[in-house]
């Protein structure tokens, strides 16, 4: 189930086929302005509900449906909920407006696009190569946090383990853009990315040059203070070899070298599900 699943979801994130209206974080964010407040998630308590409730109505309708209609309920359950975790969009979007603003040399716009992508950090660069580099490595994370960690839960977790991991990402990311200072929450992430980030940044090391990936890998991987960012950004810069000069603008080139690798490194992952699969490892 969870290779079809994966295959179905890739499938319709790239044909933009799921409105914007029914991807995850749109729903997230529904549900999170129906329920919460503030107040209510003030306490660990609050918190920790509002993340595992979702999870939790996907583990009872995952019951309600299971061995109905010769599992035919389930798949379906599984195929949904991978279309609706996967499909970003709003994302696809910004970076296909930095990579315009580059082509017309605004260079302004590139800084204010590559701000949006990802949302964490300010990105700092003293030139455009420089900016071409960190937008390559958020490209890497970004390609970690909404599409490799997903499907690592997805794997071994099932809808469930993939709705909850994405649970904790919507109200990290919220907690940054709305500065709501939510208890528990960062801690959370940090323990949900803490193995994933160093099995995926892995892959960069297999996908890309091996010898160079696998020292700033080894570097951080077994460094308890690390964070998740730092381990998949810095091993997908080490594992691919940037290019010094081409047709494209100086501030694209090293992006779409990362953007390669990425590639590259999720086609391995899917890869291996297949193998594993095949082998009656993983259903």
């Amino acid at each position: 189930m969870a290779l079809f699943a994966l295959l179905v979801a890739i499938l319709v994130e790239r044909l933009k086929l799921l409105p914007v209206s029914l991807q995850f974080d749109t729903l997230m964010l529904r549900y999170h302005k129906q329920f919460w407040d503030k107040k209510s998630l003030s306490t660990d308590l609050g918190v920790a509900i509002a993340v595992a409730l979702p999870s939790f109505v996907v583990f009872a309708i995952g019951l309600l449906v299971n061995g109905l209609v010769f599992d035919l309920l389930s798949l379906l359950l599984w195929v949904v909920v991978t279309l609706v975790c996967f499909s970003h969009q709003d994302l696809r979007d910004i970076f296909k407006k930095y990579v315009q603003a580059a082509c017309r040399g605004d260079v302004q716009a590139c800084y204010r696009y590559a701000a949006e992508l990802d949302c964490s950090e300010c990105i700092d660069a003293v030139d455009e190569r420089d900016l071409g580099i960190k937008v390559g490595q958020s490209v890497a994370w970004i390609n970690y946090r909404y599409y490799g960690a997903v499907a690592l839960f997805l794997v071994c977790f099932g809808p469930v383990g993939a709705v909850l991991y994405c649970s904790i990402r919507f109200y990290y990311d919220l907690n940054i853009k709305q500065d709501l200072s939510l208890p528990l929450i960062d801690h959370l992430q940090r323990l949900f990315d803490w193995l994933p980030s160093r099995i995926f940044s892995f892959g960069y090391v297999l996908s890309g040059q091996f010898s160079q990936g696998l020292t700033a890998w080894r570097k951080r991987a077994f460094d308890t203070r690390s964070s998740a960012k730092l381990v998949v950004t810095e091993t997908a810069l080490a594992a691919e070899s940037l290019p010094e000069a081409g047709p494209a603008p100086v501030s694209v080139q090293p992006t779409l070298a990362l953007l390669a690798l990425t590639k590259r490194n999720f086609t391995l992952l899917l890869t291996f599900v297949s193998v594993l699969t095949i082998f009656g490892i993983i259903s």
